[in-house]
């Protein structure tokens, strides 16, 4: 009986990764899809960043942020590294950060 107990959990516990799997695999298609509703091309949105802070971009990505999509730009100046939202509509900058610690750096160079 304990036995039959164990292979059950193990079976749910695989059914739920292969679920969860499933599911992000899908979700990410779905992201990269999603800018064909986008006004403006990815070049378009990298030099409206450049433009705004003046300085070089480095990553740039379509994503989602506070339910929008937006490209969000990586842009380098001055040693100092920001976080710039572009809106895929009209093209226009409508938010910058500073980043303090780019968190991708230390996956970038994890290899």
């Amino acid at each position: 009986m304990m036995e039959r107990k164990f292979y059950l959990a193990v079976l749910g516990v695989l059914l739920a990764t292969a679920i969860g799997s499933a599911c992000a695999a899908q979700s990410a298609e779905n992201d990269a899809l999603a800018i064909a509703g986008a006004k403006i091309g990815m070049a378009q949105a990298v030099t409206a960043a450049e433009e705004y802070v003046g300085g070089k971009a480095s990553r740039a990505e379509y994503e989602r942020h506070k339910a929008l999509w937006v490209f969000d730009v990586e842009v380098v100046k001055d040693k100092k590294v920001v976080d710039v939202k572009v809106d895929p509509i009209s093209g226009k900058v409508i938010a910058t950060e500073e980043d303090k610690i780019d968190q991708d750096d230390d996956q970038d160079h994890a290899d």
